[in-house]
């Protein structure tokens, strides 16, 4: 198995001990992304706002991989408050289209640096 590590710095750098995303094959599997402004490293305001840096970080990530976010197979989002699910339902309507990827939703207690939502994913290419 031949991995290759993924990094762009068109999202946030990793703040632990992992890679934006690992590819293996034609599979790559995302890290969790939380709505951090990639230039600054600081989180934005409010969720809704999170939400779509959050979406706008994995896209980032994908497109580094050579791929998009149409190409995102299953996603799980992670959130602080499962209230707002139909806002990550709004926004997912905007950045995706079907066929929709897979999808899990987990209710947690709390994120990295206070994030309200998190949103891993596995992406396949043929590229």
């Amino acid at each position: 198995m031949t991995k290759s590590i993924i990094a762009t710095p068109h999202a946030p750098s990793a703040i632990g001990t992992y890679s934006q995303a690992v590819r293996t094959g034609n599979t790559v599997f995302l890290s969790g992304q939380i709505g951090l402004d990639p230039s600054s490293m600081t989180l934005v305001d409010g969720i809704e706002a999170q939400i779509a840096r959050v979406l706008d970080n994995l896209r980032a990530v994908a497109q580094g991989a050579g791929g998009d976010l149409a190409d995102l197979v299953r996603v799980t989002v992670y959130l602080t408050d499962l209230a707002h699910f139909s806002k990550v339902n709004e926004a997912m309507a905007r950045y995706f289209s079907a066929p929709y990827p897979a999808r899990a939703a987990v209710g947690v207690a709390s994120l990295p640096r206070g994030a309200l939502v998190e949103i891993d994913g596995i992406m396949v290419i043929d590229r």
